[in-house]
């Protein structure tokens, strides 16, 4: 793995792929870079034209396939070069003192329309406004909703109002903005995209927060109508996340959650800078390019790897495997969550994965290696498997047909998602909650340490495999995890941490979370017990994966502060917890 991930940048001949329309501003001006035979194109099949972004494709050494290195130019920011793992990659730093660029970068838009009121329309409508506020622009975000949906009480709370021109109907908002932020669940999205398309302006801008609109349209073999921009924001966090930081950071020049941004279709040249200050206005600490595929593939397969189906699946089969083998239950609690969600998380959130295992004594690093040994193929055979599922289109056609199943047809009965924290841990986890000390992180235990660090490395070749770039690693694998979606479970368990994220998110932890489980106990931790001798390539590539210090590199851009879930988020915070969530225990 070292060696496959050595940064060194191999640059041979310039070569053009005829599939590419010019007109894509994802490929527009594209260079196809690889070693001696091979090219890879990111194509869009329609798009505008004058696309600000060229895609560049560069291959590291020995990976799978060119990590793709995203240029763009910007005539209201600062764009920034940084290198991750001998990569060049570009991002825009934010911060609240660059507020009042946004009506430059906002420039010919009147009306910010936010369709949904899930798990991000909710923050980002907020930090939208209070941002446009603070830069003193009269532009007005608008929330768009469905006749008779019971979250205009929810808006109306937030300060959103029909009386003021803030809150309204979903096809009226679309037809009257000239940004539309399409927010609804991704199952949504795909059963009524044609008629909220057919409302957009001529020339105005549908914003995403997730590419999975266009792997469902991919896999309809259509794409979005050519006289409209296309553009994505995705922060990587769940949307409570993204208000909670937004808040805590205003004494501290801004603090939030990073995010990716894509432009698919620019119509009129403006389309970067929108996306840019869509993203500052959000408080995103740093903000990097991608496209919109790479991003639903990151995304959908993060989702259902370390950010929620693997850590849950993980947390379960060590806590069963810990009281099986004699440990006391809230014992065993504290050293498979707590361990995971505290100690482990706030250690490589602040100095990276390698500081986990040099924490440990010699003792803690062997049983550390035994667990690190026997569960990274394991890991890595389910999310190989998941990553296809979600390039094959497979992933997005189960999203949608399991939101169908959400209602009765065909004389079936409905059936919605069930409870997750249900089984004896996490009853357990709850006593344990009650009576931590404020600050407890929890005790490292070096085999779930091993296990977790197995999976995160797991995932991150998996997506460096597949051509990501380091960026998009690491925040859909550490920082996103870590900073992000932890700290929901270490405030209030599995379901808090879940059920605050979108319903694709959702779905596929639930999925994909018992696979996990499954595999561990039935491989991983058999290979373990049997003290089979330890891959020492395996360790060893570990320990000197350039990843580490692309990842300490990427500290020092997270939030300027911690996130804080308060254990009375339910009914104190009516800004940044689904609603759904408050009331339970």
């Amino acid at each position: 793995m070292a060696a496959a991930a050595s940064g060194s940048i191999a640059l041979s001949k310039t070569l053009v792929n005829p599939s590419c329309s010019a007109k894509s501003a994802a490929a527009r001006n594209a260079r196809f870079v690889s070693g001696p035979t091979r090219c890879v194109g990111i194509c869009s099949r329609r798009g505008g034209g004058g696309g600000a972004m060229a895609a560049k494709m560069v291959s590291a050494t020995s990976i799978g396939k060119p990590q793709i290195e995203l240029d763009f130019e910007t005539g209201v920011f600062k764009k920034e070069k940084i290198t991750l793992a001998g990569q060049d990659e570009y991002i825009v730093r934010g911060g609240r003192d660059l507020f009042h660029l946004l009506p430059d970068a906002f420039k010919g838009i009147k009306q910010i329309g936010v369709i949904g009121w899930g798990s991000q329309g909710p923050a980002q409508a907020q930090n939208l406004r209070d941002s446009l506020v603070e830069a003193k622009s009269d532009i007005v975000v608008k929330i768009g909703l469905r006749k008779g949906s019971k979250s205009f009480e929810e808006a109306r709370a937030a300060g959103f109002t029909e009386e003021k021109g803030t809150l309204g109907d979903i096809y009226e908002t679309v037809s009257s903005s000239d940004l539309v932020l399409l927010l609804i669940s991704d199952a949504a999205q795909a059963d009524n995209y044609e008629k909220i398309l057919s409302h957009m302006k001529p020339n105005s801008i549908l914003g995403l927060s997730h590419g999975f609109l266009l792997g469902h349209l991919q896999s309809q073999g259509q794409d979005f109508p050519s006289n409209i921009s296309v553009i994505a924001v995705c922060p990587k966090g769940m949307g409570p996340s993204v208000r909670r930081l937004y808040v805590q950071g205003k004494e501290v020049n801004g603090a939030g959650i990073n995010s990716s941004f894509a432009v698919h279709q620019d119509v009129d040249g403006r389309a970067t800078d929108v996306a840019l200050g869509w993203s500052v206005a959000l408080g995103s600490p740093f903000t990097f390019a991608t496209t919109l595929e790479q991003e639903y593939k990151s995304d959908i397969f993060g989702e259902r790897g370390i950010l929620l189906g693997a850590v849950h699946g993980i947390v379960e089969a060590l806590f069963r495997r810990y009281t099986e083998n004699g440990m006391g239950e809230e014992e065993a609690y504290k050293n498979t969550v707590e361990c995971i969600t505290g100690i482990i998380s706030r250690t490589i959130s602040t100095k990276g994965m390698l500081a986990v295992y040099n924490s440990l004594t010699e003792e803690g690093k062997k049983e550390f290696n035994q667990a690190y040994s026997a569960s990274f193929y394991p890991c890595m055979d389910i999310l190989y498997e998941c990553y296809e599922d979600v390039a094959s289109g497979n992933e997005i056609r189960s999203v949608v047909l399991a939101g169908r199943r959400f209602y009765e047809k065909e004389g079936l009965p409905a059936f919605p998602m069930g409870k997750i924290d249900q089984t004896r841990m996490w009853k357990v986890g709850q006593k344990v909650r009650a009576t931590r000390p404020a600050g407890d992180l929890g005790p490292l235990h070096p085999f779930t340490a091993g296990v977790y660090t197995a999976l995160m490395m797991a995932q991150i070749e998996v997506l460096r495999k597949k051509g990501h770039s380091y960026s998009e690693i690491i925040n859909e694998s550490v920082i996103e995890s870590v900073d992000s979606l932890n700290p929901f479970m270490h405030a209030r368990g599995v379901s808090f941490m879940v059920d605050n994220c979108s319903t694709t998110a959702r779905l596929g932890s639930r999925k994909w979370a018992p696979r996990f489980d499954y595999i561990l106990t039935q491989q991983a931790f058999v290979s373990a017990d049997q003290n089979k001798p330890l891959n020492q390539d395996l360790l060893s590539n570990f320990v000197s994966d350039p990843v580490h210090d692309a990842i300490v590199k990427c500290a020092e851009l997270r939030p300027t502060v911690d996130i804080s879930v308060p254990d009375d988020a339910d009914d104190s915070d009516l800004d940044f917890v689904r609603p759904e969530l408050r009331s339970v225990s």
